[in-house]
């Protein structure tokens, strides 16, 4: 999946807007896109939808644990089944445990598959959440799908005026926030997913950040606006020259099972080289 569409889940003009998208995962949102008197009519809104089925992937952000209604939330989504959830202001690897204990209960409540839903927390959204960031790949979370990391709920905690400098890039502190999430996700075996681009006019922006993302080791981005679909999913498809030179590299060591290093368009590749390639083929293929 190259791309997470956020819509309010109480809003059925813009969940509409969401599934026509082609977008590949749509987050149903319980959390910041709701008002406090909308939550229980979201709820019931985004079972319905879950329900009803969809070409793309289905998420459900949910709220937080310290909100007191992270329960309620799942309680009313587990038995349509979504593909997973989005836990929000994730503090480490244990709030994610404790979820997935949550929905360990309720998958055995509603007849849903132990263990099918899966888990995307959102993993530096406060100061004390990059502290947790080396926590979620011991003991391993089989529910856990990927991470996303946050810069404009960060960004409050810390109490910045902004969280990118004169040139639009992002702020020193916000940087590490994103290479950390990188590293996380590697170590977790998790899909590392870049943050939202809340500048959804500026196509060319987005664009840039996208290509940047791709090229540090994020596999997808989220986005606020659907006109951001198309950038995002440009991005992160590779072309058809991409996928010509992977496959180039890949022949050339399985022509040489046990060679660590091989001439490829006259360049001395390794192992390394050949593991992007095999990257680049799965990112071809979704």
């Amino acid at each position: 999946m190259r791309s997470f569409l956020f819509v309010p889940g109480d809003d059925e003009r813009k969940i509409a807007k969401g599934l026509a998208s082609a977008a590949d995962a749509l987050i149903l949102d319980l959390e910041d896109a709701v008002a406090p008197a909308r939550k229980a009519a979201a709820r019931e809104l985004c079972a319905a939808t879950l329900a009803a089925g969809a070409r793309m992937k289905l998420f459900v952000r949910i709220n937080a644990l310290d909100t007191g209604a992270t329960l309620l939330d799942l309680a009313a989504v587990v038995k349509a089944r979504p593909f997973g959830v989005m836990l929000p202001k994730c503090r480490n690897g244990d709030d994610v445990r404790l979820v997935s204990h949550y929905l360990a209960a309720l998958e055995a409540r509603d007849g849903v598959p132990a263990g099918e839903i899966r888990i995307l927390p959102i993993v530096t959204e406060t100061g004390g959440s990059m502290f947790g960031l080396g926590s979620y790949d011991t003991p391993p979370i089989p529910r856990l799908y990927g991470m996303l990391w946050g810069g404009e709920d960060l960004a409050a905690d810390l109490g910045a005026i902004s969280n990118r400098d004169d040139d639009g890039r992002y702020a020193a502190p916000y940087l590490l926030a994103r290479s950390l999430c990188l590293f996380a996700s590697a170590a977790s075996s998790a899909v590392a997913v870049d943050a939202v681009y809340t500048n959804f006019r500026d196509a060319a922006g987005l664009r840039k950040e996208s290509i940047e993302a791709l090229r540090s080791g994020f596999s997808a981005k989220a986005a606020i606006h659907p006109d951001q679909i198309a950038v995002i999913n440009e991005a992160f498809t590779p072309s058809a020259a991409d996928v010509e030179a992977a496959r180039r590299v890949i022949a050339a060591f399985d022509a040489l099972p046990g060679a660590g290093v091989v001439s490829v368009d006259g360049k001395m590749l390794d192992r390394p080289h050949y593991r992007t390639a095999q990257r680049v083929l799965a990112r071809a293929s979704t």
